[in-house]
């Protein structure tokens, strides 16, 4: 138990067999991420059964993540080079017109972002390569000025940093895909191109209409709206994701750590469980070993105290998947263990009530110098609630219902054990044994109930 960072791993076609996904959950894989901007329906549908199956017999809980694509804004096609370069200081427009492009024109399908555009608003293309500011708007065409150039290419997706964007969270492609996946009860629905919790609400009441099994929502922050908003879509959704590709293009790159440390900091106020993503080992996407730039950059977010760190291309399309989960736990389950070796104030968290229950529950197990907190749980929220406040120790969670240990898997420090026989106070020795704590005290949380009991 030396590492309390969660790892969140994306599932793509070079780890999507029994025995790699075996190995990968064995090394420390907490929750599976499966991006329906790709495969969607029953490709996708047949890797859950598959993770399932291998968790299920190695009797390790494992959250299944299902990622929609959302409203990603995309121009329209080019003549037959499919591609021309665009000029600083030259004026090019995107228009209605659904014709194949040129050096001056492209189709822009979405009549939401035509609306919603005005005078001096900036549209980044290629990663923010290129950088188009609005000159003019009219009912079929908006007409801007290069500032930033580069090669613009057929089909090509764009951010929008300063629009706020009237359009409907879910996409049709996206509804389909919604519509599948709930039948499969995933443990997790990630949102993107989140702006408001309005958009949490809109699919939360989406989900609700077909099905009753309890999934919860992590919204992916991607836009400059999200981040103004955080504490109101924090509060909406179950969870956060830092989306750090797209943040870093919508908004400079230099303020995105400082962001994300914020972002952090408000999910522990607000009880929600928070993954850092993108590029944290992505030169390990061919490479055997990470660079030191990405050693810190995952040792970071343990000492940040996010509940997990997330892989993208490295595990989807790498050389070697196994390698990468073995690589991000060792650092994080040093970088853990110095936390706890090396702590700053134990108790300090900003505007946290003094009279807040999972801090006395923390503060019991400090004072008491407790080895763990178990936590009988009939839900997510004790276990959440205590996480939250990073008392640094390990938070044992006996779970009667297999989908709790599952969406417990995410959250920093906690341990997730299903097993409905163990639950009940007077099996809370067992749980602690199961996890090689074999003397100490524990803090033992049932309900409303709290108690000090002492493992001989």
């Amino acid at each position: 138990m030396t590492r309390f960072t969660k790892i969140t791993a994306s599932i793509g076609p070079n780890c999507e067999t029994r025995e790699i996904l075996t190995e990968m959950i064995k090394s420390g894989v907490n929750v599976c991420r499966l991006n329906f901007s790709h495969d969607t329906g029953n490709v996708q549908g047949a890797k859950i059964d598959l993770i399932r199956s291998v968790a299920d017999k190695l009797n390790i809980p494992v959250a299944i993540m299902i990622d929609i694509q959302g409203p990603k804004h995309r121009i329209g096609d080019f003549e037959t080079e499919n591609h021309y370069p665009l000029k600083i200081g030259q004026k090019f427009i995107l228009d209605s017109d659904p014709t194949p492009g040129n050096e001056h024109r492209v189709f822009l399908p979405d009549r939401d972002v035509m609306k919603s555009l005005n005078v001096g608003d900036r549209i980044l293309l290629n990663d923010g390569k290129i950088e188009l500011k609005v000159d003019a708007v009219f009912d079929d065409e908006i007409e801007t000025t290069v500032v930033r150039g580069d090669e613009i290419w057929s089909r090509r997706g764009f951010n929008l940093p300063d629009t706020d964007v009237d359009t409907e969270i879910l996409t049709t492609k996206d509804r389909a895909d919604l519509e599948y996946a709930i039948t499969k009860n995933p443990d997790f629905i990630a949102i993107s191109f989140v702006q408001r919790a309005e958009d949490i609400a809109f699919v939360r009441d989406f989900i609700a209409q077909r099905t009753s099994h309890p999934i919860k929502i992590i919204a992916k922050i991607e836009r400059p709206k999200a981040v103004e908003r955080i504490a109101d879509i924090a509060i909406a959704a179950d969870g956060i994701m830092i989306a750090r590709g797209d943040l870093a293009v919508e908004l400079p790159f230099e303020q995105v750590p400082a962001v994300s440390r914020n972002i952090i900091r408000e999910c522990r106020k607000l009880n929600r469980p928070v993954i850092m993503a993108t590029q944290m080992l992505s030169s390990m996407v061919h490479s055997e070993f990470p660079t030191r730039a990405e050693i810190s950059d995952v040792a970071t977010a343990a000492y940040l105290r996010a509940d997990s760190t997330m892989t993208s291309e490295e595990t989807t399309i790498g050389d070697n998947p196994v390698n990468v989960i073995q690589t991000m736990d060792k650092i994080l389950s040093y970088s853990d263990m110095d936390t706890i070796t090396n702590p700053y104030d134990w108790s300090r968290l900003d505007n946290v009530p003094e009279n807040d229950w999972s801090r006395s529950v923390s503060s019991m197990a400090y004072l008491n110098k407790a080895v763990a907190i178990v936590v009988f749980a009939n839900d997510t929220e004790s276990a959440t609630q205590i996480a939250c406040r990073r008392p640094d120790l390990p938070i044992i969670a006996v779970c009667g219902k297999d989908y709790i240990a599952n969406q417990l898997s995410l959250v920093r420090g906690v341990f997730p054990i299903f097993d409905k026989y163990l639950f009940g106070e007077r099996l809370a020795f067992e749980s602690a044994n199961k996890f090689g704590i074999g003397y100490g005290k524990l803090v033992i949380v049932d309900g409303d109930k709290i108690s000090l009991r002492t493992l001989d």
